[in-house]
């Protein structure tokens, strides 16, 4: 009985990962994650909390349960092996989060809940995809972030000898700099704010500001974006393994098409 028990539990867990990984259970998921989210955003209101609060801490609670329900069942399904899954690690991360007491030294977790609400990306392969491709992305941003960090470190020592000693606030050194240019950058009051008060003692100030901007917005905006978007067509694009297992799989085909052609020629000829 043991040995018939040990030889059938590979096809029952085949089983309950087939139904773990179903488009039901995800689409039963993703509607307990954003009810969720839901029931997370209201709490923050005082007056809800007030008339509601113990009918949405039962629910927050029996949803939690249900999460920690379905992990333990994709462990049962996969075992150990369902932690090579980053995706997986995440979810039990999150889980883990919300089941630690928020009280006491970990009062903080409490604003970590509602990272529950990720779990979207983790479940939603399209989701997946697009943080698939920013990760690709991050090789070629950290070359484009060190570029603009030397153009941050230049333009804010020449901003710091140009307008500190007429405007310390802003410019008065390069750490002061540094955060007036970013500010700059992000075209946040750039011109009304910060840029006119300065050509009103410096009128030549535009020299520095606007090729500055068109350098440290337009043009490293547009890099970034086009890093994004080369990784995103590189994880869209089948690998060089996936394009040799279809032409190896369309090979079988043409022969499989070759022998039932012969086969058939063969009948046709036979008296």
């Amino acid at each position: 009985m043991q040995a018939f028990e040990l030889d059938q539990s590979p096809d029952w867990r085949k089983r309950l990962g087939a139904r773990m990984d179903s488009l039901t259970t995800q689409r039963v998921v993703t509607l307990l994650i954003i009810i969720n989210a839901a029931i997370l955003g209201l709490q923050t209101s005082p007056s809800l909390m007030a008339d509601w609060g113990k009918p949405l801490l039962i629910l927050d609670s029996l949803i939690l349960a249900c999460f920690v329900i379905e992990l333990a069942l994709r462990f049962a399904a996969h075992g150990v092996a369902l932690l090579r899954n980053p995706w997986a690690v995440f979810d039990c991360v999150v889980v883990a989060i919300a089941l630690v007491p928020a009280s006491g030294p970990f009062a903080v977790l409490r604003a970590l809940r509602v990272l529950r609400v990720l779990r979207l990306v983790s479940i939603n392969p399209s989701m997946r995809k697009v943080v698939q491709a920013l990760l690709a992305s991050l090789p070629g941003m950290g070359s484009i972030v060190m570029l603009m960090g030397l153009v941050f470190y230049v333009a804010a020592v020449m901003a710091t000898q140009l307008f500190g000693a007429s405007f310390p606030e802003w410019f008065g050194n390069i750490g002061a700099s540094l955060y007036t240019l970013f500010q700059v950058m992000t075209l946040e009051s750039w011109s009304m704010g910060i840029v006119r008060p300065i050509m009103e003692q410096h009128p030549l100030a535009w020299l520095f500001f606007v090729p500055y901007i068109l350098v440290a917005t337009f043009m490293m905006l547009n890099l970034f974006i086009a890093v994004i978007v080369n990784a995103m067509q590189s994880t869209h694009e089948p690998s060089a393994e996936e394009l040799a297992a279809a032409a190896r799989e369309q090979a079988i085909l043409d022969e499989l098409r070759a022998l039932r052609s012969e086969v058939a020629e063969l009948r046709r000829n036979t008296p």
